[in-house]
């Protein structure tokens, strides 16, 4: 009789071996830097527009706005509003990031079409919405959440921290301050911890042949 552990496998000859720790925050802190420069580009070509750009946010009930949904998760009404999103979508990005790049963008898309989405169908009328913060606040969700749906200590413990450091972003999900969407925090954060679920990581499971 002959046991074996499911999950490992080999490419060109060799044993497949995991990304390290150091491989995985490198990989990490280069996606979040290119989208953060992203971002910041793209608001120096808004303001050198004349705010061209602005029309990406999302008008809601309007069919033709639906094609803003995604584009609206990366354009900002002036580098005020850029300036207060980067610092925490960089540090949630980073540690979200360091379970996978792959998962991460899988992650990424469900709170950017959660937060679009929840605008486009409850903001108020002649509203226009745009910015990164609905997915700050997916992030927020989703690693609140991640440890103890992947049954996860270390990631667990990294949840806490984030609440510890970022929890008073909740209040942002009530309706409390005028100009801001809390729609888009409210259905970023669902959206996070939808995704938490939805890409849950499995345990390799030890089959026996």
């Amino acid at each position: 009789m002959a046991y074996g552990t499911q999950g490992r496998g080999t490419a060109g000859g060799g044993t497949w071996r995991p990304p390290s720790r150091r491989e995985r925050a490198k990989a990490a802190a280069v996606v979040m830097t290119a989208w953060l420069a992203l971002l910041w580009a793209l608001e120096l070509i808004d303001v050198a527009s004349g705010h061209a750009l602005d029309t990406f946010g999302i008008s809601p009930r309007e069919v033709g706005e639906l094609r803003d949904v995604v584009p609206a998760a990366f354009m900002h009404f002036g580098f005020d509003h850029l300036s207060a999103n980067s610092v925490p979508l960089f540090v949630l990005g980073f540690l979200a990031a360091l379970s996978g790049i792959r998962r991460f963008a899988a992650v990424v898309a469900v709170i950017v079409l959660a937060s679009g989405l929840g605008v486009w169908f409850t903001a108020p009328a002649y509203s226009t919405t745009a910015g990164a913060s609905g997915v700050v606040f997916g992030l927020l969700g989703y690693l609140l959440v991640r440890g103890f749906v992947d049954r996860r200590i270390g990631d667990v413990v990294i949840g806490l921290l984030v609440g510890l450091v970022y929890g008073s972003l909740l209040w942002g999900v009530l309706p409390s301050a005028a100009g801001v969407s809390w729609q888009g925090h409210l259905f970023g954060l669902v959206g996070g911890v939808a995704a938490a679920f939805l890409f849950r990581r499995e345990e390799p499971r030890t089959v026996t042949a």
